[in-house]
């Protein structure tokens, strides 16, 4: 039997995993998150949530985590706790309370969830999922690019020789 997953503390950043990629929430206490949605998303959507990666607008919504996570796996994830301080409590709750109900720009690459929690938490808003996709397609561009040129060299070599 898995042990139990211990209740968050408020403040705490959830990482929830969804079948292509991260979502990230605040826990703000009661079992309740507050997290970026795209408008149509419902509570409970689950891996629908996926839509959120096609809009350019999100809600700032607060909902059970329960009902966030739906079927998905999930972690209290503090990750950058070593790296930045995080807030004072009163003031991540107050700043993620505020927001919710509102209509926020959605970037993909500048301003998604993970972004938008670690603003709430430390005051810097980073999304390490869009460092790493960033990362391999450099790496696959910068290899794709060595096939290409070792390919335009063989052809070159080839007629040449003709």
């Amino acid at each position: 039997m898995p042990a139990p997953i211990p209740e968050p503390k408020p403040g705490d950043l959830i990482e929830i995993f969804r079948p292509v990629y991260r979502h990230w929430a605040i826990y703000v206490g009661d079992g309740y998150v507050i997290h970026l949605a795209p408008p149509s998303e419902f509570a409970g959507a689950g891996a629908a949530s996926i839509m959120s990666v096609l809009t350019d607008k999100a809600i700032v919504k607060k909902e059970l985590l329960c009902d966030v996570a739906g079927r998905d796996k999930y972690q209290v994830n503090n990750k950058h706790d070593s790296e930045y301080t995080p807030l004072p409590l009163n003031k991540i709750i107050q700043r993620a309370e505020e927001l919710v109900g509102q209509e926020v720009l959605y970037k993909l690459t500048s301003e998604n969830c993970e972004h938008f929690v670690n603003e709430l938490r430390y005051g810097v808003a980073r999304s390490d999922q869009v460092r790493e996709a960033t990362k391999i397609i450099g790496i696959t561009g910068v290899g794709l690019a060595a096939v290409g040129l070792v390919g335009v060299m063989l052809s070159r070599n080839k007629k040449q020789k003709q």
